[in-house]
Order: structure tokens, then sequence, then C-alpha cells
């Protein structure tokens, strides 16, 4: 053929492919993988340039002379794994009768069943007194079988089985996998697709972690994540799949249910899904084990001495695997073995039922059982097992191998009657149609639990009954709480020096994790690579460039620090795996991830979701916060909407704190919330990068603190021209300078207001409004901010560094015939000087002071003279362009 080097000498190529046939005689296949392996390295060595496969042929990786002896009893396995199936399909069959409202999938169980029940029976262990327990990622579209299996059990109740999806009275059961909806049943939440993988390579990684600063006695725990072909495409599904390679996480399994279908058709079908995947996993150092076949097939491959079989399979492509199954014994007879003489005639006396019974590999428990086996005992990598099954399988005319089958819901009664004789249900003709759930008999019921019994009790299970922790009082954080004189400094440094402290505390230090993508220096944390040094489970092989330096750059095998690349994806699933440590591992940590603000929400505002789902304890720290604080970075660094995001996670409590003292009493509250009450929150604060001075902490400030608002200074006897000032972050600072020149030009007296979370105000407002509509006859309530702020005389401007939408929702809760005006940075940021920026925004100190002369003049407390001269003097322009337009 074209492009190929002829054979020179024949007969010495068939002495080698001879030498090679009888090394795998004598010694098996791994002897002549090394062999090759070696001579291809030392013909590489030599300059011979060979080409490079990733691939291997399109073949069970596991020979059939090296299965196992299957462990349990088929036959009894089989049986109580068809009622599964059927109560699986019982489940959304009979809640879709009752509404197509509810909907539920079908399909991926039917083709992932034997899996489940191989990882349930004779793999997964609970945490127990003698184990810590393995942790599975359950694909999301299957949760009906893990569902039904859990009734087969006795831990589910035919009542939330006939409830699923019904979840708003708590009798029901969950649409997919969320720790918040059930939270003694699932560990993780899996179905925005792409986040499982992420997360399981990182709760793996965060495995090893725990285990090498001697946290935790791993042992041979294990990480397990399913998921399927199509989910595959997802970037985030093979985003960090390098890592787990890298740092040799041989705790971590992936699970790729290769059905060859997404949701509306073939994965690849013009290609081979399974080919592409065995390629990026293997070429990124991961073990990869292909599953393809079931036992009938080898049959056939012993008999195959042409190659012809070998070769048709791996020219086969992904769309024509998917159209053989669904259609029939007599289909695959003409269009796939008949496509060559050879591969004919193997099966020329085989029936076409005897066809049609062929099995893909993901469908025979006794390889499914070798393959499971073969990756918990690989050392040194992770394991990657590509299992190829059929979507629908079993569904037969209701859906099975077909592009619509992931949107079967319902099956008519010939559909059940042909799914229960293919089964052997043991349902009656008159209650076919009826789809009634199962029951096992007590043999198999206690075969099921003898092998849970085994495995260390019921499963899946999500503990959260961690210990809390002795967090230090606010006083430990004195330095703090006092002012800092002439120095200045950021709230980003404050923040270092609290979390040093926590570091350094006697009883929680070690349970610090402080998390960065690659901004330590930047965030003036580079003093803790000295300190407690940067986690790598390698060490540090090499001498760092800085090693003379007092920070230097500074690995370890039990470092404290994730420094986790330019990856703020990886980062935060870093921060999820810590955060929900107390659940996973029964040891609370406390992580403290801290980026750039605008590379938080907006960047990974799924992963936050599903932190808030996942029931995560810890604190992120959104640096260089705010739409003009960092200036010079320009319109894709600078965030004027994260709080908004953050606003939207109901269990997310955020704060934009201006003072030191501020950001230590909402961390010191945090730690009790979440380490000592126990409560499932986590925090988020803006720090800001801009440098002033910070006053001590008022005397009775610190409930207005954590409520989000409190009165900074007050006006002892406020006259006629009066205002009330109020802001967050480093734009408080301007409404202090604004005071000032409303002093000194017009005579106007402030209260200052310092807005530490305009979403929590919001919230407490949102709930009070609740509570007197559903309420309409009991004492009102008041909104936290409606009573902080009556009283008070003079119109409110509002200003912060986010959007206007931020201050805009407490507008609402504002005392009546008060005057609210909000000034906020909407639009798109740019590079310039802070002064220009906040200029531009008109969130600077001038346009404060404006704002709160035109209310005033509106309220008829300063004259049209005094408000033309105040216009004039802070030089506003009321033609200039709207900023938000711009």
């Amino acid at each position: 053929m074209s492009g190929q080097t002829p054979d020179i000498d024949p007969v010495e190529s068939q002495e080698w492919q001879e030498a090679i046939e009888d090394v795998i005689a004598r010694d098996g296949a791994d002897r002549a993988h090394f062999l090759l392996d070696k001579a291809v390295q030392q013909a590489r060595a030599a300059g011979a340039n060979l080409p490079f496969s990733a691939t291997t042929p399109y073949q069970n990786t596991i020979p059939a002379d090296d299965q196992l002896e299957f462990p349990g009893d088929l036959e009894m396995e089989w049986r109580i794994r068809t009622i599964n199936r059927w109560n699986a399909m019982a489940t959304v069959v009979r809640r879709n009768k009752e509404s197509s409202e509810y909907g539920g999938h079908i399909a991926s169980f039917a083709s992932s069943a034997v899996m489940y029940d191989i990882g349930l029976n004779h793999f997964w262990r609970a945490k127990s007194a003698i184990h810590g327990g393995d942790l599975v990622f359950f694909q999301g579209h299957v949760i009906p079988g893990i569902y039904a299996r859990s009734f087969m059990e006795g831990r589910i109740s035919e009542e939330q089985l006939l409830n699923f999806r019904s979840e708003v009275d708590g009798k029901g059961l969950s649409s997919y996998p969320h720790p918040w909806l059930m939270p003694d049943y699932w560990q993780f939440p899996t179905v925005s697709m792409g986040l499982g993988p992420l997360m399981a390579i990182y709760q793996a990684r965060f495995m090893k972690y725990m285990h090498n600063r001697g946290l935790i006695d791993m042992a041979d725990r294990k990480v397990w994540c399913f998921l399927g072909d199509g989910e595959m495409d997802e970037p985030e599904s093979r985003g960090a799949i390098d890592l787990a390679a890298r740092e040799g996480l041989d705790n971590l399994i992936f699970v790729i249910n290769c059905n060859l279908q997404r949701l509306d058709g073939p994965v690849r079908g013009n290609h081979k899904i399974v080919q592409e995947l065995e390629g990026d996993f293997r070429g990124a150092g991961w073990n990869v084990i292909k599953l393809l076949w079931g036992k009938g097939w080898d049959e056939l491959l012993e008999k195959d001495t042409s190659g012809r079989l070998r070769q048709l399979m791996d020219e086969t492509l992904d769309g024509d695997y998917q159209t053989f199954k669904s259609k029939d014994g007599a289909y695959i007879r003409k269009h796939f073995f008949g496509k060559y003489p050879e591969t004919a005639k193997l099966v020329e006396d085989w029936t076409d039922d005897q066809i049609w019974a062929l099995r893909r590999g993901g469908h025979d428990p006794e390889k499914v059982y070798t393959a499971f086996k073969r990756a918990t005992e690989t050392k040194g990598q992770p394991t990657c097992l590509l299992v190829k099954t059929v979507k629908g399988h079993g569904m037969g005319s209701a859906g099975e191998g077909q592009n619509t089958t992931h949107q079967q819901k319902k099956l008519n009664e010939e559909q059940l009657r042909a799914f229960r004789d293919r089964f052997q249900i043991p349902v009656s003709d008159e209650d076919v149609g009826k789809a009634p759930f199962v029951t096992l008999n007590n043999a198999q019921k206690a075969y099921l639990a003898d092998r849970r019994k085994a495995l260390g009790g019921a499963f899946p299970q999500r503990f959260h009954d961690a210990p809390s922790l002795e967090i230090p009082p606010l006083e430990k954080f004195a330095a703090q709480l006092k002012g800092t004189g002439e120095r200045e400094i950021s709230t980003t440094m404050a923040f270092v020096r609290i979390l040093t402290t926590l570091l350094r505390d006697k009883k929680i230090g070690k349970q610090v994790v402080p998390i960065v993508p690659d901004e330590s220096r930047t965030f003036g944390m580079e003093g803790l690579f000295r300190s407690v040094g940067i986690y790598n489970p390698l060490g540090q092989l090499y001498t760092p460039q800085d090693a003379d330096q007092m920070s230097f750059y500074k690995e370890s095998v039990d470092g404290q620090v994730l420094q986790e690349g330019i990856n703020e994806a990886g980062a935060m699933a870093d921060w999820i795996a810590a955060a929900t440590s107390y659940s996973n591992h029964g040891v609370p940590m406390i992580p403290f991830y801290i980026y750039y603000s605008m590379f938080g929400f907006q960047r990974i505002g799924d992963l936050a979701w599903a932190a808030g789902d996942s029931r995560a304890r810890g604190f992120m720290l959104g640096g260089t916060a705010g739409r003009t604080t960092l200036n010079g970075e320009g319109l894709q660094h600078e965030d004027g909407h994260s709080h908004i995001l953050a606003g939207t996670i109901p269990n997310c409590i955020s704060y934009d704190p201006t003072f030191q003292y501020e950001v230590a009493v909402i961390i010191q509250h945090g730690l009790q919330r979440m380490y000592v009450d126990q409560e499932d929150v986590y925090f988020y604060l803006t720090l800001m990068n801009e440098n002033y001075a910070h006053p001590d902490m008022p005397m009775g400030t610190e409930e207005g603190i954590i409520k989000g608002l409190y009165r900074f200074s007050e006006t002892r006897k406020p006259g006629k021209k009066h205002v009330n000032l109020m802001g967050s972050g480093t734009i408080l600072m301007q409404a202090l300078k604004a005071a000032e020149m409303l002093k000194e030009d017009f005579g106007v007296t402030s209260d200052i207001w310092s807005a530490t979370s305009l979403n929590e105000l919001a919230r407490d407002g949102q709930d009070a409004a609740r509570h007197n509509r559903l309420n309409p006859l009991a004492e009102p309530k008041k909104a936290y901010v409606t009573e902080v702020l009556e009283g008070s005389k003079g119109p409110i401007v509002c200003a912060t560094d986010y959007m206007k939408n931020y201050a805009e929702q407490i507008r609402g809760f504002i005392p009546e015939g008060q005057r609210f005006t909000v000034l906020g940075t909407d639009g798109f940021g740019r590079s310039d000087s802070r002064v220009n920026l906040r200029r531009f925004f008109e969130v600077d100190a001038n346009h404060i002071a404006a704002a709160a002369m035109v209310d005033l003049y509106r309220e008829g407390a300063v004259s049209r003279k005094d408000l033309e001269a105040a216009l004039k003097k802070y030089d506003i322009d009321g033609a200039k362009p709207n900023p938000r337009l711009v």
C-alpha cells in the first residue's frame, strides 16, 4: 500500500512475530508488552522515527484467559438485578402516568445496571469503624435504579418511589443526586454535566493531601466516578485528567459508560468514542481498561484465525454499532458479519437469536467484576474503564439503541409485557399494565443484606456527624480590631494576617487549607510558602530559583497550601473537596480560597452552585474586588457584580467589608456558624488591594457588621442640612471624603453607614416581608435595615463598587418617606487610575457629595443657588454619557 515501508525480509518479519507469540504463550501479554516497549525505546534512542499510537485494538484490554472467578452467586445476582431493572423502570413509568411533568430517565440505568450492581455487591465500602468508606459519583440519569436498589434493601419505601421527583413536601425522592435535598443519602451532586469528573479528581487528590498531612489514614479507599461517553464532551470532564496522572492518583477510578449515544443521537457517529477516550487518557498517563465484548464473543475471536473479525471490529463506526442494537439478529448477520466471507462463516451455524444474544462487555457481570478488580489493584496511576453497553438495554421497541431512548418516560402495556418476559419478572398478565413494584423474597433479601454487611453497611449514604471545632474567640484577632494609625494597609493584607493567626492556632491550625490559583504573591501570601509549604506529593526535587530568599517557593509532601496554577475551576474543585471533608472524611477542614474576584462566581459559577448543593463549609475570598479598585487591568478583570451572583446561591453568605476589624468579625462569625454551630453555609468576602488607614472598631458594632449595616459615625445634633452616606468596600472611603467636602463647602452634616452586606440586608428584609404576608394578623416584623435607619434624619445616598442592583435590593425596606439614592458601577470595566475610574462610574466623593446636595435640594433643605454651586464645584456634567452604555 502507498506510504507503507516495504517488507525487505518477510522471513525475518515472521520470526519476530513468532517470537512475540511465543512470549505471550509462555509469559503472558504483559511480558510481551514490556519487551516491545523496551524495543521501541531503544529504536527511538537510536534515531528511528517510530509512529506513536495512544490507542490499542478495539478489543477487551483483559484477555479471556485472565478472567477472574466470580465471587458471588451469578444466578442470584441476575435475578435480583432484573427485579431492580423492573422497579427502576416502574418508578419512572408510574410517575409519568400521573403527569408527564415529572420526567425521569429509564435508558441510562438500563445500560449500566450490571456495573452498579457489581459495584454495590462487591466493591463499594461504606464508612464504618474500621474503614473510611469509598466515595462514588453516581451518574445523574441513572438514579431511579439506585433508588430501586435501596427499595429492595428496605431503605426506601414504596411511598417514596411513588413520589419520585416530588420533593416539595419532603416525602419524595430528588430528581438527581442532591445532598441538599437528601442530606443523609447522596454524597455528591453530579447531574451538572462535567462537574462530576472534575470534582472527583480533586476529591481523590484531597484525600491524598489529607493522608500525606497525617489528618486521615486513607488506606485503600477509592473515589469512583461514573460518566457517560456523551458527558465527556464537556471541557471540564477531561480538563484535569493530567493532574490525576501527574500526582499518581491510584485511588481514582473513572467508569465511562460507552453506550455510544448522547441525548439525541450517536456520540461519534462517524468515529469511535472509545478509541478517542483511550487516546486521551492513555496519553495523559492513565491506566486504561477497555471492556467492549461479553464472553460470547470470546468463542468467535478464538475462531478468528484470519483476523477479519478483529479488523471488522476496528473499522465499524459507532453509528453502525448503535444501529445494530436497534435492529435484530438477522440485520446484524447481514450488515456486520456479512461484510466479509470470513466473518460470515464464523456465524453460519448460528441462529439469529444466538447472534442477537451476543452481549457487549458492560452487560457481562463476570467481565465487569474482573475489570473493576483490576482497576482497584492498579498502583501509581488513576484508572479509566471504558465499558461498552447498549443504551436502553432490555427496553426493546420502547427504545433499545434508538435515538429517542433518552426521552422515553412511558411504556405501553405491550412494551411492559415484553420487558417482563425478557427479564422473567414475577408479574401477572393482569397486573403488568400497572407496572407494580416487585419485592424480593427472603433469600434474595438475605443475599443483598450479606453483601452490604461484608462491605460495611448501607450505600450510598452521606455522613455529617463531624466534630465541632474549638475556634479562637474574637479577641484572638486583637491586632485587627485596633486601628493602624497613620499606617495604610489593604483589607487583603489584613486577611493574610488573620489567616496567619489561624494557621498558627494550636487547636485548628492544621485544619486550615489556603487555596490560591496562581496569585499568592499578588495577594501578599508568599510568606506562607516557607511557613507551611506548598503541597506536592513528590516533595521538592529541584532547587528553587529563589532558594536564597526568605519566602522561597517551597514544595513539600505535607505542605498546607494548595497552589493550583492558572486554574480557577481546579482551585474551586479543591475548595469543594476541602469544604465537604467534614462529611466525606469525618474531619472538618477550613478552606480559604482566594482569587481575583472577577474570576470567581463569574468564572466558576456552576461549581459555586454545586458547592451550595454539596453543603460546603468554608471561605471564598474575592481579592482585588470592585470595578474601580483593580485599576489598570481592564474589562475582563474588574468585578462589579460578584455580590449579585453570590446572592443567587441560597446558602452563600457574602460581605463587602471596608475595614480590617470588619474582616476579623466576619471570619470569626463564619467559623462559629460553620464549625461550632455546624450550619451548612459558606462565606464569600470581597477584599481590596487599596491601602488606607483603618480605625479602631467602634464599640457595639459587631452585630451590625454581621447583619450587614451599622452606623460608623454619627452627627450628634444634626441640623436641617443633614444626610446619611452609606457605602461598602473601598467606596465607603469615598463617602467619608464626601462627608468632609459637604461639611467644609456647604455646612452639610453626615452620618456614615457601613453596609457590610447588602445581600444579607435584602434577605432579612424579604424574610420579614414574607412573614407579614403569610401572617397578616400577627405582629408585623420589621426588616433589620428599617429598624436601624428609623430615626435617622435626611436622605440616604448609598454608593458601592458594584452594580446599582446590589444596593437597590434594600430600597423597599428604607423607612417610608426617606429618600434613597443609589450610585453604582454599571457597565464594562476599563483600565485607568482609580481616581479616573471612580469619576467615570460616578461613585467618587464628588458624585456622592453632589447626589446628597440634589436630595437636600429636593427636600427644600438647601437653596437652588447652593445646588448650582455644588454641581459646579464638584464638576458634575449632566450631558455625560451613561457609563453603562459606553
